[in-house]
């Protein structure tokens, strides 16, 4: 069963692609002219051992906002329809990852049920290189979550440098994926006791 899914996004502020390979083996070719957020979503494929391919353009001569959160919405609408119909997989995953003196902790719930839970240490540095305002992450999350319809949450107890807080999130949001799609021997069918997710 082919686990993928793609998704052609295009409005007046951004054109968009997203394909995405739930048992790829983490190749990823990313550009979105966000140099940063580039970076982060090849953590996500990486670690999470997605094929991932992202392909957008979008108005960066306003700000970075529209490119970041169209490719997010994007992201996770072929998130969605690669799950199909969820059966089999594990559902519920969670994994911690330090980077360096910050610790991410994630855990996701495939729900079918979009919420987001994100809390990061006050005081971040406002910017990271001079194109992704660290507010964006949590809207980055906010917009995935809402598309691929999954429970998550996303706790940073501490950290000090942006980058570290920011990255470590993205990694351990990709560990988290990586095990909840996962088939279970165990799981028969949806894993819920409603028959759907």
């Amino acid at each position: 069963m082919s686990r993928t899914g793609r998704v052609s996004r295009g409005t007046k502020e951004t054109e968009v692609l997203v394909e995405i390979d739930l048992d790829g083996t983490g190749t990823v070719d990313i550009a979105t002219g966000v140099g940063f957020y580039d970076h982060m979503l090849a953590q996500l494929g990486k670690h999470g051992s997605f094929d991932l391919t992202v392909k957008t353009t979008g108005d960066l001569y306003i700000d970075s906002h529209h490119t970041i959160e169209d490719t997010a919405i994007a992201l996770g609408g072929a998130f969605r329809q690669a799950l199909g119909d969820k059966a089999g997989i594990r559902r519920f995953a969670d994994a911690s990852v330090p980077l360096d003196e910050a610790l991410a902790q994630v855990t996701v719930d495939i729900a079918g049920r979009p919420y987001l839970v994100h809390t990061e240490p006050e005081g971040m540095a406002p910017m990271i290189g001079p194109e992704y305002d660290t507010t964006m992450t949590r809207h980055i999350l906010e917009s995935f979550v809402a598309n691929a319809g999954v429970c998550l949450h996303v706790h940073v107890p501490y950290g000090r440098n942006a980058h570290h807080i920011v990255e470590a999130q993205f990694k351990a949001l990709a560990r988290a994926l990586r095990d909840a799609v996962a088939f279970d021997p165990k799981v028969h069918g949806i894993p819920s006791t409603k028959g759907a997710l």
